[in-house]
Parts: structure tokens; sequence; C-alpha cells
């Protein structure tokens, strides 16, 4: 290979498809050793699991980072997407009340003060509204066209019962899957703000702490295995779970909600909703003796009220999702490059 063919690092790279895994894996994951944690790196989880000394209790570890453009935009901002984001990859492996959140704040020199102040009010509220305290943090400043505008870094810490997580290779063959609201918000909503699209109906992103309304389902019932479909979507998050857990897995694609403005809009855009980003929404795996007890709690909590079951794990299929669309069944593939410019 010349020079001039050295491979580089593309923005599919981190679109969060097979790419992006392929990129982690290869290059992160296989300089690091797994140690004792319950939920290694390798796994590729939400969070890492490490049990603690006193042997009835895990650490639960899991940290993002997050550039958004425009950094303000309906529904929320990149403080309450990076509070966000952070406390719902911690309620995915199961911790719900979270013990401690860090910030790293990484700031483009000429950045107007008010526009840190606002960003870092909304962290606050985020924080109060999810029950998770910043008690930790870091800022740099970064010369002018060094990086746009604002980046933040946070990390999270909950606990979990020793051996009382929630893995997302969970699923078991007939367990069925929930999908706690209606998909694609996030990522339309902001492509349709930025490019300055002027769509009828309420497009807005459904940025939120999660951690509450997943609290609910736990208490309520037996689930298997979660997944919050954030970077590549709804079909990356069932792809990535059935890969793992080695069932496969068929939805219906009538029972998926998605609102009459996502549904327009993602049609004129030529944008599968399945495929881009949420950023307060859950794909749970639920043993199917507790899903209508599950989905009933879900509903119950005011973030659930959309919530359906919108298919199972099955035998056949290994490794592959399984979309019935009314006419036909289709593979539901996870999206590959990046279909939309950086929303996360």
């Amino acid at each position: 290979m010349s020079d001039t063919d050295e491979e580089v690092i593309t923005e599919a790279h981190g679109a969060g498809g097979g790419q992006m895994r392929e990129l982690i894996e290869e290059l992160a994951v296989s300089q690091f050793e797994d140690g004792t944690a319950d939920v290694p790196l390798a796994a590729l989880d939400d969070g890492s699991v490490q049990p603690l000394a006193n042997g009835g209790s895990s650490l639960v570890v899991t940290t993002d980072s997050h550039v958004v453009k425009p950094q303000f935009f309906r529904g929320g901002d990149i403080g309450r997407l990076a509070v966000s984001g952070t406390v719902n990859d911690l309620a995915m492996m199961g911790a719900t009340e979270p013990v401690a959140l860090t910030c790293s704040l990484i700031v483009e020199a000429g950045t107007p003060v008010e526009t840190v102040e606002r960003v870092m009010e909304s962290m606050g509220e985020a924080s109060e509204e999810a029950g998770a305290p910043i008690t930790t943090g870091d800022t740099k400043v970064m010369g002018s066209g060094d990086i746009d505008t604002i980046a933040i870094n946070t990390a999270g810490i909950g606990v979990v019962p020793q051996g009382g997580h929630v893995p997302d290779a969970g699923l078991s063959t007939g367990d069925k899957l929930i999908v706690t609201g209606t998909v694609g918000d996030h990522g339309i909503s902001l492509l349709s703000e930025r490019e300055g699209f002027d769509f009828e109906g309420d497009l807005e992103s459904d940025v939120a702490p999660v951690n509450d309304l997943v609290a609910a389902a736990l208490e309520a019932g037996e689930v298997t295995a979660m997944k919050d479909p954030t970077r590549g979507g709804v079909a990356t998050a069932l792809n990535e779970m059935a890969r793992k857990a080695e069932v496969g897995i068929e939805i219906d694609e009538t029972a998926i909600p998605v609102s009459g403005a996502v549904a327009s809009a993602g049609e004129v855009l030529g944008i599968e909703p399945l495929n881009v980003a949420n950023e307060g929404k859950v794909v749970m795996g639920v043993d199917s003796d507790d899903a209508e007890t599950v989905l009933e709690a879900i509903r119950a909590h005011p973030q659930g009220d959309d919530a359906a079951i919108v298919g199972k794990a099955v035998a056949d299929h290994t490794g592959r999702v399984i979309l019935d669309t009314g006419f036909g069944n289709r593979y539901l593939s996870e999206p590959e490059g990046e279909q939309l410019p950086r929303i996360c």
C-alpha cells in the first residue's frame, strides 16, 4: 500500500453500524485485557459491569462523548443530550439509580460565554430530572477552528445487585420485543432543522433520561435484554441483540410506533425512521409470560404512552432480523455508511 492509499477514518466509522463495530474491535478492544468484569469491554454493551469486593453488588460504568449540530434544537440541546445519553446507558444495564456522573467540557475559543452557560444550565436541569448528580469534571479550551464550538464527554457510575445486570445479549427464543415509544424522532427532527426544512407537523427530538421508565419495567416483570437505539436506530439495536444472543428476531413493521410527522418527513427525505437515532427510547426483550404486564407498566409511565410489542425472538434466522411489512418479509439490516450528518 502506498502512502497515498493509506487507510483513514471516515464519517462512516462513527455511524453506529458494522464499520464502527469493526473499528472498535480492531483498533481498541484488541489492545485491552478483559480482567474480571462480568460484562467486559469486549462485550460492546452499553456499559461494563464489575463485581465489588463485598460480593453483593456490582459496579456499572459507562462513558460517552457528544457532538451535535446545531447545539440547541427543538426538544433539547447538547447538554441535555450528554446527561440523558449517559444516564440511559446505565439504565440499559439495569442501573436505574445513577450514583454519579462526570462532565468533561471542551470549548472552542471564541464561543460566547452565554452559550456555555445555557449548556451547563441544561445539564443541571437534566441531571436533577434523572436524579444523577454531576460530581466531577474537566474543562479544556481549544483554538479557534480546532473544534466545532462544544464537545462534551460524560461518564456515569451505578450499582446493581451482583448478577442483577441486564445485558443486551440476553434474548432467548420466545422473548417478546418492546419498543417504548415512537421511533426516529431525534434523527428526523435534527436533520430537518439543520437543513431548514419546514415540514408540516410537530417534529421534535425525544432526548430524555429514561431511567425511571426502565425502573418501572424492571419492577413489573422479567426484562431479559435492553438496548437504547441511538446511532443506527432501532435497526442497529435489533441486529446487535439478535447477533449477540444468537437468535433470530421477527418484527411486525405495522406494530412499530412512528409519529405521523416523522413518517411524512422521512418519506420526503428518503430516510427510514428505523435507521436513525433516538435519544429517549428503549428496545427491550421481555419474557413472553411477562410481556403484557411490562407493557402495561411502561404505558402507565408518562414517557411510555406509545409503547408497543413489536416482535419476538425465534430459533430461525440466527443473528438476523426479519421484518414483516404486511406485504411480505425482508431482512432488516443495520445501516452502513453515514446516512445522516452527526446527530449525537
